[in-house]
C-alpha cells in the first residue's frame, strides 16, 4: 500500500510513521504491546480507501529509536502521540487505542477534547477495574520480584522466550492461518523491543492505578466515542469494555462475537466498518 514516511521527531529520536493520505479527518491507529504497527496490516486496507490513516511505532518498538537511558512509560507515551499529531498536523484527529495504547490515547484526547473528532477504543484498558485481567506473561512480567526471576530466566533461555510469545499472542488471535503467519512475524520484531516492552510492565500497574482519579473527567468527555471489543478477549474483556461505555457520556458499544483480544485482527472489514460510520466529524 502507498505511504509517505515523514520525520517525525521527539528528543531528537525518530519516530517511525507510515502516512497513507486520504479524507479528513485523519484516522490515527496505535499500537500496544508486545506489537507494532503491523498490528493494523489487515485493517489498512479497509480504511485508507476512505480516510487519510496514519500508523506509528512507539518509540522502542517496531522500526522506531530505542532512547538510551530513557524508561518507557505511558506518560512518556502520551508525549509520543502529541509529536505525531502535531508535526503531521492531524487536526481534528480520531484517535484508535489498542491495548497498552490506551492511557496515552486517552489522556492526550480528555488533555484536547476540541481536536478529537472521536475516540475509538479496541480490546484496551485506562483504569484499572476489578474485572480486568493481566495476560499471563504480562502478569508474569509485571509483578514485583517475580518479573525479576522471569526476565532472568528468558535472558538465559531464549527458545523459551520465543515459546511463551508465541503462546500468549498466539491466544490473542482465533484464526489459525493466520496466527501461524502472524505471531512468527511480530516476535521476530519484538526481541529488540524487549527492554521497552519490560520497562512499560514496570509502569503498568502506577499507570492502571493513577488513572482512576481520571474518572471524573471522563464522565466529562464530549466527544464521541465508539467502543469495539472482542467478545472472546479473556483479558481485556467484555466487563471493560461495558465499564468504558458506562464512564464515557457519548459512547457506543459493540462486542463482536468469537473475536480475541486482537479484534483488529480477526475481524478487520467489520472493524473498519464501524469506525467508518460512526458519528465522527467530517
Amino acid at each position: 500500500m502507498k505511504h509517505r514516511e515523514p520525520a517525525v521527531r521527539l528528543d531528537g529520536n525518530r519516530i517511525h510513521v507510515r502516512d497513507h493520505g486520504g479524507a479528513e479527518p485523519a484516522i490515527l491507529l496505535m499500537h500496544g504491546f508486545p506489537d507494532n504497527l503491523h498490528l493494523y496490516d489487515r485493517l489498512l486496507p479497509h480504511l485508507s480507501r476512505a480516510r487519510r490513516v496514519v500508523t506509528f511505532d512507539f518509540l522502542g518498538w517496531g522500526a522506531s529509536d530505542r532512547p538510551a537511558a530513557d524508561r518507557r512509560t505511558a506518560a512518556k507515551q502520551t508525549r509520543e502521540v502529541d509529536a505525531v499529531i502535531e508535526q503531521l498536523r492531524l487536526d481534528p484527529v480520531v484517535l484508535v487505542a489498542h491495548d497498552a495504547s490506551g492511557p496515552p490515547a486517552i489522556d492526550w484526547a480528555l488533555d484536547h477534547p476540541q481536536r478529537v473528532a472521536g475516540l475509538v477504543l479496541l480490546n484496551t484498558y485506562y483504569q484499572w477495574t476489578w474485572r480486568l485481567r493481566r495476560p499471563e506473561a504480562i502478569a508474569l512480567y509485571s509483578t514485583p520480584i517475580v518479573r525479576r526471576l522471569a526476565r532472568g530466566v528468558v535472558r538465559r533461555f531464549e527458545t523459551l522466550d520465543r515459546l511463551l510469545y508465541s503462546w500468549q499472542v498466539g491466544r490473542f488471535i482465533r484464526d489459525p492461518e493466520v496466527r501461524r503467519e502472524l505471531v512468527p512475524f511480530l516476535y521476530s520484531r519484538f526481541r529488540s523491543a524487549r527492554p521497552a516492552f519490560w520497562e512499560l510492565n514496570d509502569d503498568l500497574m502506577a499507570t492502571a492505578l493513577s488513572r482512576r482519579k481520571m474518572i471524573p473527567r471522563m464522565r466529562e468527555f464530549d466527544r464521541p466515542v465508539r467502543i469495539i471489543f472482542g467478545d472472546e478477549d479473556p483479558y481485556l474483556n467484555r466487563d471493560v469494555a461495558r465499564k468504558f461505555h458506562e464512564l464515557f457520556p457519548r459512547s457506543d458499544l459493540f462486542l463482536l462475537k468469537g473475536a480475541r483480544h486482537y479484534v483488529q485482527v480477526d475481524e478487520p472489514a467489520e472493524v473498519a466498518r464501524l469506525i467508518l460510520s460512526a458519528p465522527f466529524g467530517r
